[in-house]
């Protein structure tokens, strides 16, 4: 019966595909199926049938091998060049035709091979969609997988867990996206209680996603005093984002931990800052960081582009989604929108890529690890966070993310219904967003003014780098770009001032300023030999919360406009600059004040108590990276079965050891994605 079904789905899908042939031949006047003198209804409909059927053919055996070809040009090259030779592939398809009647000019064949492409995918989709077998089967080509024959060691029957990371979504954004009228999550607010828990955790001082994935991952996320920091000993700045940097951040968990990671074994880890580990990686900055190995990052990109089909339904959203982002820039400069965030040049092809491309490969390599039966997977979707960097995480624009993103969580849970095993689904956040102006915007100049001016240098004379929102993102399209390095010149020529002059780096709301002819941590009585109304400068300033030095008698210092905190001994001095940052705020700091390349001076923006807006030092509308509102609380969402420790969760390395105890767990029920009818298109925006 099985047998039969597919058959009829494939002259389903060859009668479509030879029908679509036919009207394009009718429509399009430099394509013909027929002699010059004409033909009969009847040869045309022959015609057709045989260069639909040569076309399928072709498609199904050469074009895997054609992208595994060319799997070395750069990811967004190849997602252009799908259309030309799918389109290559129907010139050879025409040859099969009856007496040569197929006729057409290489720019019609591209638009042809697309649309017969796109028809017959969702012919087979269709008819696909009430028949299990076939829709398990669907998904796993999807993700350019084949599920287990006949034969393979039989699957485990201990749950399996899929840790999904929804990148830069805040806690409080969360509740409200689930609880809303309508939700804008529907599939995720039906995992709310009584099946599933959701409940805070808060980030370490540095709120970002190197910190944070390196500590769930690895373990240990100790000396990632931010995004980026400059190291004395070697002259360089080291970016999480950055292959090589990701590489050795990796390479140092390790060896502090003496664990591979999280997902060490029969693991996978997808879109990812850090491998956990994992022997199947794909989309991941540190292997591409390794010697050797820059291809396999981009392997997701062949699992996904194998089948034509999908380079087409994403270019089609890829385009839609840059045209939302020039209208909705276009609409936020009408309405005067604050902060102003630059939003042309590149951004809108980042935005699209991140929010469709990056979401549409991780997701289809999750579905293909989730039918494999892997034991542990960790993907990373990160389109909110970057739309939410430059339009803010409460808005119009990122809440639309989020319903796209639903979707995603949608098709994962339903491609766990055909897996060899039950799963276990985990969302979780890294870090949330605090809204607010930016400092340049508020106070009309840059952290490295305000440096400058305490060191009583000349204008100009600060090397700074700063970087606009997005910077997963931006990383994860350079790596596809095969370009994995690039700005790493600029970054580290910016530092290469005279070494009498500071270095200012920017993560968000934290700054950081490194005195590199001082050798060492420069001590609060270097700095005030050497530059006595930097810090005055700092701490008098209403956009500065607090900055952190440390003094060779006292230890360290949390110095603030009405007074310090002594992190040693607890004592506090005047009014305690770390009180509005709530409770743990003493705790993170002096944490990483133990970190051996925390910079000289750390700052820290101001906050709002009542909004939770902060500066942020670099472009953006919604930043994260330092202490100070809804930034230092993402979100954790698991099944109610999985054991929480008592009290606040606190702390990235503390959800490593949390997400270990759960992955030996073997007897935690398992809640099935609910029986409704999946929408194969649901990944789609």
């Amino acid at each position: 019966m099985a047998m039969l079904r597919a058959v009829g789905r494939v002259l389903a899908v060859w009668a479509v595909g030879s029908a679509t042939l036919a009207v394009l031949a009718w429509l399009l006047p430099d394509f013909r199926i027929e002699s010059p003198d004409g033909d009969s209804p009847t040869q045309i409909a022959v015609t057709a049938a045989a260069g639909a059927g040569a076309f399928g053919v072709l498609s199904a055996l050469v074009w895997p091998l054609l992208v595994r070809a060319v799997l070395l040009v750069p990811a967004l090259v190849l997602g252009a060049s799908v259309f030309f030779l799918n389109g290559s592939l129907l010139l050879v398809a025409l040859q099969f035709t009856p007496d040569g009647r197929g006729d057409v000019t290489p720019s019609s064949a591209v638009v042809i091979a697309a649309v017969m492409s796109f028809t017959s995918s969702a012919t087979s989709t269709a008819l696909a969609v009430r028949d299990d077998d076939a829709y398990g089967r669907r998904l796993a080509r999807l993700a350019g997988r084949r599920r287990r024959h006949a034969g393979d060691p039989p699957p485990p029957t201990t749950p399996g867990t899929v840790f999904l990371q929804l990148d830069g979504l805040g806690h409080d954004v969360l509740r409200d996206a689930l609880t809303g009228s309508p939700p804008a999550m529907p599939t995720v607010a039906e995992r709310l209680a009584p099946t599933h828990r959701l409940v805070p955790w808060r980030t370490d001082w540095s709120s970002q996603t190197g910190a944070s994935q390196l500590g769930i991952l690895h373990g240990s996320n100790h000396d990632v005093p931010a995004f980026r920091w400059f190291e004395k000993e070697t002259g360089q700045v080291m970016v999480c984002n950055r292959p090589s940097s990701a590489a050795e951040l990796e390479r140092r968990a390790v060896a502090r931990t003496g664990s591979r990671g999280l997902l060490a074994g029969d693991g996978a880890s997808r879109g990812n800052l850090f491998s956990g580990g994992a022997e199947q990686s794909a989309l991941v900055m540190s292997v591409a960081g390794r010697a050797g190995t820059f291809s396999r990052p981009r392997s997701g990109y062949f699992a996904y582009f194998s089948d034509p089909a999908h380079a087409v339904r994403t270019a089609g959203s890829f385009a839609a989604e840059v045209c939302r982002e020039l209208r909705e820039s276009t609409a936020a400069r009408l309405r005067g929108d604050r902060p102003r965030i630059k939003r042309l040049g590149l951004y809108p092809l980042v935005r699209a890529f991140a929010t469709v491309v990056e979401r549409d490969v991780a997701v289809a390599a999750v579905v293909g690890d989730v039918l494999a039966g892997r034991t542990a997977v960790y993907a990373d979707l990160v389109g909110y966070d970057e739309v939410a960097h430059h339009s803010g995480p409460r808005s119009k624009d990122a809440r639309k993310v989020l319903s796209r993103l639903d979707r995603s969580v949608r098709l994962i849970a339903d491609a766990t219904r055909y897996a060899p095993r039950p799963y276990r689904i985990v969302l979780l956040s890294d870090h949330g967003q605090s809204p607010g102006d930016t400092f340049e915007g508020a106070f009309g100049l840059h952290l490295r003014d305000l440096v400058r001016a305490g060191c009583g240098l000349e204008q100009g004379e600060v090397p700074t780098v700063r970087r606009r929102g997005g910077a997963e993102a931006r990383g994860a399209a350079r790596t596809a770009l095969r370009r994995p390095e690039a700005g790493r010149d600029a970054e580290e020529h910016a530092c290469a001032g005279p070494p009498s002059e500071p270095v200012v780096l920017a993560s968000g709301n934290l700054g950081l300023v490194t005195f590199p002819d001082i050798e060492g941590r420069a001590t609060l009585e270097d700095i005030e030999r050497r530059s006595p109304g930097l810090l005055t400068a700092l701490t008098g300033h209403p956009g500065i919360g607090f900055v952190l030095v440390r003094s060779a008698e006292r230890g360290p210092l949390v110095l603030g406009a009405g007074g310090e905190h002594e992190l040693a001994t607890g004592r506090v001095r005047g009014t305690d600059p770390l009180a509005v940052f709530g409770q743990g705020a003493a705790e993170a700091v002096l944490r990483a004040d133990g970190f051996p390349h925390i910079a000289d001076v750390m700052v820290n923006s101001a906050v709002d108590p009542a909004t939770g807006a902060v500066f942020a030092f670099e472009e953006q509308a919604g930043s994260h990276g330092g202490l100070g509102g809804p930034q230092s609380f993402p979100f954790l969402l698991a099944p109610t079965g999985l054991p929480l420790p008592e009290g606040p969760l606190t702390g990235a390395e503390t959800l490593h050891g949390v997400f270990r105890e759960w992955l030996a767990l073997d007897s935690v029920p398992v809640v099935r994605a609910r029986e409704a009818e999946p929408s194969p298109s649901s990944t789609r925006g």
